[in-house]
């Protein structure tokens, strides 16, 4: 997963908005077959408990529910592409789109459970979606397990 500091976010499917946040994460997350409930968990947990916003010492010490920050999570398996061969990208190590599906949503849903106060929103899955943001630093995180 990639995990982008904004100050804001949205994305969009046929021109409408389907999700947006505010100040605080946008997550593009990739699934691999190989993907349980443990390492689902363990990002969700990471996520909202990361400390990459700023203090009033100017130090990375926050996170999200420090801020009042919110999450909006995209489906994007292409951050499985390997484009180490060849000219075309191969995208052999995402998980098929059934297992992924199911895999987002339990992501999801755990984020959810998890984030207390801590907004959750969602692009759609499989849609071809247009996702505009605001970088807050830029940070930039690359996120697996």
């Amino acid at each position: 997963m990639v995990l982008q500091r904004v100050s804001s976010a949205r994305v969009r499917v046929a021109g409408e908005t389907v999700g947006e946040v505010g100040r605080g994460f946008l997550v593009l997350a990739g699934f691999a077959p190989a993907d349980t409930d443990a390492s689902l968990a363990w990002m969700a947990d990471k996520i909202l408990q990361l400390r990459v916003f700023a203090d009033a010492e100017d130090k990375m010490n926050l996170a999200l529910a420090d801020v009042g920050g919110g999450v909006l999570v995209v489906s994007q398996f292409t951050l499985y592409g390997d484009a180490s061969k060849g000219r075309r990208p191969s995208f052999i190590g995402a998980a098929p789109p059934d297992q992924a599906r199911a895999l987002y949503d339990r992501f999801v849903g755990l984020l959810t459970e998890r984030a207390g106060a801590v907004p959750v929103a969602t692009g759609r899955f499989g849609a071809l979606m247009e996702v505009e943001l605001v970088n807050d630093g830029p940070v930039t995180l690359i996120l697996e397990r």
